[in-house]
């Protein structure tokens, strides 16, 4: 996956993922500042567009030696998730039959909106972190983590917290007006 190829640059689906996790991870560490309506509306936009990128992303067959280190503390993550809470409200929570917890449960599990835009957050901070600040092995050990990640974690929680807020969004908005 070395991106020293004929143009000596960067693919240009790598550029667009990074500018979409950086604006996804700038948007959410400003979740505080956001009316519900205003978050929701926002990440109805932007997950999509995430997603889509996040399917362009390289593959790798292999990680390389310099494996990106984790920038997101705990105390940041609970931060982020924390303030997205508050913003969500009593529409954080959902119920959610596409778990791992499912597979020894006949019942939906209770999940949080906030919770899974923080572990979507947490990837991609790292991601960007590492990225920004590395050498070309980090960076493309970064990519290749990261769509290592999206397929086998955040992209299914992504894919998930739609629905609830499509319907935060188109019933409980509707039903406002």
């Amino acid at each position: 996956m070395s991106y020293k190829k004929e143009s000596d640059s960067l693919p240009h689906n790598v550029i667009e993922f990074v500018t979409v996790a950086v604006e996804y991870c700038l948007f959410v560490e400003s979740a505080a500042q956001q009316s519900r309506e205003d978050f929701v509306s926002t990440l109805l936009k932007l997950l999509p567009l995430l997603y889509l990128k996040g399917t362009l992303l390289p593959s790798a067959d292999d990680l390389y030696d310099d494996i990106p280190g984790d920038y997101v503390t705990e105390e940041n993550y609970d931060i982020v998730r924390h303030n997205i809470a508050y913003v969500m409200g009593e529409s954080d929570d959902f119920l959610d039959v596409f778990v791992e917890d499912m597979r020894y449960s006949d019942q939906p599990v209770l999940c949080t909106v906030s919770e899974q835009l923080a572990d979507i957050y947490q990837d991609l901070k790292n991601f960007v972190s590492a990225y920004r600040d590395g050498t070309d092995s980090v960076r493309e050990s970064a990519v290749a983590q990261c769509r290592e990640n999206f397929t086998s974690y955040w992209g299914q929680r992504l894919v998930n917290v739609m629905r609830p807020l499509h319907d935060i969004c188109y019933n409980s908005f509707d039903n406002e007006s």
